[in-house]
């Protein structure tokens, strides 16, 4: 099943400001809740059951990361939001899981919301919104937990303490969390472009009806990415010019990146949108080509049998005195006039190299 072009609202219509109100295709399993701690020395990484385990108040000697994967309770993201002092507004944001890439700062905090993309070989691109809240000593990150995490990389550096990210703060704990979201977007790219140069040789050679159907869900889905990603080139453009006091002058540095990376990634969605209408002109180019050989046969073979029905239909009449009909040879002759007429058009026609 294609993945949807907007979620429905309906079950927020007339309720006031921040309501929350959980938008998102529904889940019966439980929310998973991860906390990890960490500093130059120091690694704590663990599974919560309920924010009560929240530390309170947070170590600001250590950067705080806490996961959570399920948005379908609404109580428990309530809970969460209570415990940091989430504005109402950015706890309903958090829930309604169509919200376009922004970044919001907050008096302490800054809200940035962006969709994680996979691709799956049966629904093509599926989308999962991500709300990132960046305060400063801790990160909340919020996923639908519809895809794979693409987060785990971050984790596995963390465990390891391979590059900068544990003597940095939380901003680069936030860059990075972007960083890994907007890399995955190059994998859903190569995935797509190796369609699109099979989709190229196919309308070249063999194209079927199949053929169009897979043009449009590919140009559905770089509508859905071009959706996902245009929106994040402002907020990390404006996370990098340093619009936010909670990004560090270094963390910026590393923004540009990503900024970067984000560039690439709509270049090469507007490529292959080219590309995939360039398709579609020589798909219809082709069936148009495909059709005139068609009609072309058949006008050969009306043209050649006009004649010989011509013929046919004198000697079908039923006058009593025609002169060729008491001839001996004039079955013969009649048959001899036919082929004789049929194999001269076509060798004219063939002349004429319309054969």
């Amino acid at each position: 099943m294609p993945s949807k072009l907007a979620t429905k609202r309906s079950a927020k219509v007339g309720l006031p400001p921040g309501t929350l109100v959980y938008i998102g295709e529904p889940r019966r399993e439980p929310i998973s809740l991860s906390l990890i701690a960490y500093d130059a020395t120091r690694y704590e990484e663990k599974e919560i059951t309920s924010p009560a385990e929240i530390p309170s108040p947070l170590d600001e000697s250590a950067v705080t990361w806490i996961n959570v994967e399920g948005l379908h309770e609404v109580d428990l993201i309530r809970q969460i939001g209570d415990a940091f002092g989430l504005h109402p507004l950015v706890q309903e944001d958090i829930l309604n899981t169509d919200q376009r890439p922004k970044v919001e700062e907050y008096d302490d905090a800054l809200y940035i919301v962006l969709k994680m993309l996979s691709f799956d070989e049966k629904e093509g691109i599926v989308r999962e919104q991500v709300s990132i809240i960046l305060g400063r000593h801790y990160v909340l990150s919020f996923q639908e937990g519809r895809i794979g995490d693409v987060f785990e990389p971050v984790r596995e550096r963390l465990r390891t303490g391979k590059g900068r990210i544990r003597h940095l703060g939380a901003d680069f704990l936030a860059y990075s969390l972007l960083d890994a979201v907007v890399d995955a977007y190059f994998i859903i790219l190569e995935r797509i472009g190796d369609q699109i140069e099979l989709l190229q040789e196919e309308v070249v050679t063999d194209p079927t009806p199949r053929t169009l159907q897979t043009i449009h869900a590919l140009k559905n889905q770089m509508i859905l990415l071009r959706r996902s990603v245009w929106p994040l080139r402002e907020v990390i453009g404006g996370l990098q010019r340093g619009e936010s006091t909670l990004f560090g002058e270094a963390t910026r540095l590393y923004l540009r990146d990503v900024y970067d990376h984000t560039v690439q990634v709509i270049e090469t969605v507007e490529t292959f949108r080219d590309m995939l209408a360039g398709i579609l002109d020589s798909y219809l180019s082709s069936l148009s080509t495909r059709l005139n050989q068609i009609m072309k046969v058949l006008t050969i073979i009306a043209t050649v049998f006009m004649p010989l029905t011509f013929i046919v239909g004198i000697y079908g009449m039923n006058f009593r005195y025609m002169p060729e009909l008491e001839w001996r040879w004039g079955y013969a002759a009649v048959w001899g006039v036919l082929l004789l007429v049929g194999l001269s058009m076509l060798i004219v026609f063939k002349r004429k190299k319309w054969l």
